[in-house]
């Protein structure tokens, strides 16, 4: 088969599977500048209570009997994440230094991933599981594809698509697993008295906008599912 003169990927025309990569793209930049737009209206914006995102995390970790994880500064932007492995709640300076509703919000987040550790929550196992799968399929998965259609392996073509789905099921458990870690924190500030209502929608409008990042990673993946089924078949039809 001609795999560059059938998918217009040389001379011979246009791929139209490359509209599902644009609509990927689109997605995530409209969600990336949600986002940035959103954290960095309310993260000039302080909480009465002058609480820093340190203060948050370890008042909660205690209210919720956690004994065994430490919280730590780290650099960077958006670096702000809960390692189950070390025990380790890593905030940036931007989360772990401010009192404002943005530094709040991630700060509560991310110790709810530390409560979903402790309570042994299921999707954030299944999830830690397929971290090596995802990594892996990602790349592999795609290279197994077009190099199964260029040398006409229908074998490989299925293999690489079964590989490139771990990638796919990860980005889709993880929703559910973000989605929970916010009303965990969301309903910490509040019944701890650390937000007041309004801070409290402030701190929603946060969570929510991170959170669409993730809808949009999985919507993104699907959509190169997607285009690695069409290319395939288009394979076989060739």
């Amino acid at each position: 088969m001609n795999l560059f003169g059938y998918y217009g990927m040389g001379f011979y025309g246009f791929d139209p599977t490359y509209y599902l990569v644009i609509i990927g793209m689109i997605i995530t930049v409209i969600a990336q500048v949600n986002v940035n737009s959103t954290m960095k209206k309310y993260s000039k914006i302080g909480t009465q209570y002058g609480l820093t995102g340190e203060d948050v995390s370890n008042r909660i970790l205690n209210n919720a009997g956690i004994r065994n994880v430490s919280v730590e500064r780290v650099k960077g932007e958006y670096t702000d994440h809960y390692d189950p492995r070390s025990k380790v709640l890593r905030l940036s300076s931007a989360v772990h230094d401010s009192t404002s509703i943005t530094a709040i919000g991630v700060a509560a987040h991310e110790v709810g991933h530390a409560i979903q550790d402790q309570q042994n929550y299921t999707f954030l196992r299944i999830r830690s599981a397929l971290v090596p799968v995802a990594s892996f399929g990602s790349s592999a998965g795609f290279f197994s594809v077009i190099l199964g259609i260029i040398l006409s392996f229908p074998g490989l073509i299925t293999l690489g698509i079964i590989v490139f789905s771990g990638t796919v099921l990860f980005q889709v458990v993880t929703l559910p697993v973000e989605f929970n870690a916010s009303s965990r924190a969301l309903k910490n500030l509040r019944q701890m008295y650390l937000m007041d209502g309004n801070e409290l929608k402030m701190a929603k409008k946060v969570l929510r906008a991170a959170a669409l990042t993730y809808v949009a990673a999985a919507a993104t993946t699907i959509l190169t599912l997607l285009r690695l089924v069409l290319l395939s078949r288009g394979s076989n039809r060739d």
